[in-house]
């Protein structure tokens, strides 16, 4: 686990506040070359949200989650190599015996 990896999230809610917009974002100092975002949103499935690379080599994906509740998430690397959102807004252990990142919107 490495807890210094720069990672941060934004939101825009829409104007009736029933959805909002998140954007993730995960550093390239975790040296890798693929990344998905992986929750309970998309059924923990890698292919659903392959994050992109901007310029600085961060990655990226913005996705639409509905208002009112919170989601666990994690990032995938490389397909092998689970790593949390170290600037989540808050963690929940799961049955792996490692924590989940969590976003409530």
């Amino acid at each position: 686990m490495n807890h210094c990896t720069d990672t941060m999230l934004k939101k825009s809610y829409t104007k009736t506040g029933k959805s909002c917009k998140v954007t993730f974002y995960l550093s390239p100092e975790t040296g890798a070359s693929h990344v998905s975002l992986c929750g309970e949103f998309n059924n923990w499935d890698p292919s659903a949200h392959p994050m992109k690379t901007r310029k600085d080599g961060t990655f990226y994906t913005t996705i639409n989650l509905d208002a009112g509740r919170s989601y666990r998430y994690r990032f995938l690397l490389d397909n092998k190599r689970w790593e949390n959102d170290w600037e989540a807004e808050s963690y929940i252990p799961n049955e792996h015996g490692s924590d989940d990142s969590l976003v409530t919107v």
